[in-house]
């Protein structure tokens, strides 16, 4: 008769095909035999010792917890109500800022599932620049709504097939009823672009000059290429002191004046057409090299070695007058003589450019950088319609106006606090990506609110035509698309529940009536947010919904954390090496003093 089923596996033998052992001398070889006579089952150690492991439905409720904690903490920045936030770093560097990627990344998040959140933050804000704030709160509360089902014991994957279809609805909605800009004049596109940089500049520290400002960033992309939209091209700037209206736009490159000699004074601070020299070398007397040694035979050769090394330095310098560059910028050093120099036959110079004020100078005049004076010719200078040093507050700037190469500009932003001018420069930074988005992809949608409500209402009719538990889900995705209405009205002082449901009798009328009605922050109550001019481009909507689902569902399929131990090596054992390192080579430049 055949063994029974539970008793095959043990006595079952592949290799010859018969019974040779029974049951009881299996068990014997899996067990070991301890001294005092216990048979226990051998430990399988497969992880360094101290490392953690936790899994299961206990893990993934820990992470979601996680998730919500930090969800709370930047919830309170969302909108034109929003409060900001003041962050102080290890080194002592105050931060006041209410966007969200900034928040996150400050905030050196080390939770291994939170960082995700970062991770989304950071991607929103490089890819359309703007709505940071609003990723992190949708996938915050798409986790919050999965919680009591996961708890109820439902398998993750389900949750993440409805999530990802309802996600796929919601922007196939947004796109259904987006505005295309397309086809209007250009004063008529102008100036909805200038009402998407006032939605974004609403909810910022500068939000009580979003017009003076939403003005500046849309001239600012309108002089950039427009095939190219380059935002490198955007210089910004900041000078303490003044207001904000003191802020100002320069057609053009400027950038501080650099470090400068004696000779500074005397040079040509005005110039129309002048032709432009970018240069990456050293115009200036160097110093010998470490233990240098020379051996002369003649003391009367020692002058020629001293003459020498002046010829070479006034060498480079004729090449660069006889170029007949008027300006001459360089990304190193230009010394006390060169400045003199230069400044005796009516040339400007100036060194030690930053790179990025280099390179911007550069693509906008045409000039070439080099790395040596000889055979310089025409095709490798720079030009631009004037070049003129002004004064704004404390600080002179150099700037390059009318450059024929490319289409570049300077924000130059005046403010009394440090960190109120940063985070300006944070906030017109948002604005530019938003305009330039909205320029490609010319579709806006109605802000506050309203596009929220409008996903939600549709997805919860939707769900109703889903058999099964995905029902559920999609109806549970639906309900978390209101997190940012309600929040608005949170942050606004506004009673949240009479809102939402004013809002929801709204957008259950018949023919879409109520489609573009959302929160208004002012009185508390709703408002048509597109006929007042309550825009967002509907990039970024789109890309908010599907980052949110996309982390949301990685940190429900996440079922078990391995954490490593920390390396416990010593910390100190090559710091003396590197101490008596440096202790050799001062001995050394002392003996060449």
């Amino acid at each position: 008769a055949p063994l029974p089923q539970k008793k095959r596996s043990n006595t079952f033998r592949s290799n010859n095909n018969n019974r040779s052992l029974n049951d009881v001398d299996d068990k014997m070889t899996t067990l070991m035999q301890m001294p005092d006579g216990r048979l226990i089952q051998p430990q399988i150690v497969l992880l360094k010792e101290g490392t953690d492991t936790s899994q299961g439905k206990g893990q993934l409720i820990s992470n979601i917890n996680a998730c919500m904690a930090i969800v709370d903490t930047i919830r309170t920045t969302l909108g034109p109500r929003g409060l900001d936030k003041l962050v102080v770093d290890n080194r002592g560097v105050t931060t006041i800022t209410n966007d969200g990627a900034t928040i996150m990344k400050l905030l050196e998040i080390v939770h291994p599932a939170v960082k995700t959140l970062v991770d989304i933050a950071r991607s929103q804000d490089a890819e359309v620049g703007d709505g940071t704030t609003t990723v992190v709160l949708l996938c915050g509360e798409f986790l919050r709504e999965a919680k009591p089902f996961i708890e109820d014991g439902v398998h993750p994957m389900n949750i993440i097939r409805a999530f990802r279809k309802a996600s796929e609805l919601a922007v196939q909605k947004v796109k259904e009823v987006s505005v295309s800009i397309e086809g209007n004049s250009k004063e008529e596109k102008e100036e909805m672009l200038k009402k998407c940089a006032m939605t974004t500049l609403s909810s910022k520290l500068v939000g009580g000059e979003k017009e003076f400002f939403a003005k500046m960033v849309v001239d600012a992309v309108g002089h950039l290429d427009q095939d190219l939209l380059d935002p490198k091209m955007i210089g910004v700037k900041k000078v303490l002191g003044a207001s904000m209206r003191d802020s100002f736009l320069v057609d053009g490159v400027a950038f501080k004046k650099t470090f400068s000699y004696a000779g500074f004074e005397q040079m040509t601070k005005k110039m129309v057409k002048p032709k432009i020299l970018a240069l990456n070398l050293e115009l200036e007397l160097k110093s010998e090299k470490d233990n240098a040694e020379v051996r002369l035979s003649d003391p009367s050769k020692y002058q020629e070695i001293v003459d020498a090394e002046w010829n070479i330095i006034y060498d480079k310098l004729e090449k660069c007058v006889q170029s007949g560059a008027n300006v001459v910028l360089s990304r190193l050093a230009i010394g006390d003589l060169a400045t003199q120099y230069f400044a005796d036959r009516g040339l400007f110079c100036a060194g030690r450019v930053e790179q990025a004020d280099l390179d911007r100078c550069t693509r906008a005049t045409g000039a070439a950088v080099q790395t040596t004076v000889n055979d310089l010719n025409d095709e490798q200078l720079g030009t631009c319609d004037i070049f003129e040093e002004i004064q704004v507050g404390s600080e002179r700037f150099n700037v390059f106006r009318g450059c024929t190469e490319a289409k570049t500009c300077t924000l130059v932003l005046r403010g009394g606090a440090e960190q109120f001018i940063e985070e300006a420069a944070r906030s017109l930074n948002d604005a530019i990506e938003i305009v330039r988005r909205a320029t490609k992809n010319a579709a806006v949608v109605p802000g506050g609110g309203a596009i929220d409500m409008e996903l939600s209402k549709c997805l919860k009719e939707y769900a109703r035509t889903v058999e099964g538990k995905s029902q559920l889900f999609i109806h549970a995705f639906a309900r978390a698309l209101e997190v940012i209405p309600r929040q608005l009205c949170d942050n606004s002082g506004c009673d949240a529940t009479d809102v939402l449901n004013k809002l929801r009798q709204k957008h259950a009328s018949p023919n879409h009536e109520g489609l573009n009605f959302g929160v208004d922050v002012n009185s508390g109550g709703i408002l048509d947010t597109f006929a007042n001019f309550i825009w967002e481009p509907a990039l970024v909507k789109c890309n908010a919904i599907a980052a949110a689902c996309e982390a949301t569902c990685l940190i429900l399929s996440i079922d078990e954390t391995v954490r490593n131990p920390r390396s416990e090596d010593a910390q100190g054992g090559g710091g003396g090496g590197r101490g008596g390192g440096r202790g050799g080579r001062g001995g050394g430049r002392g003996m060449r003093r």
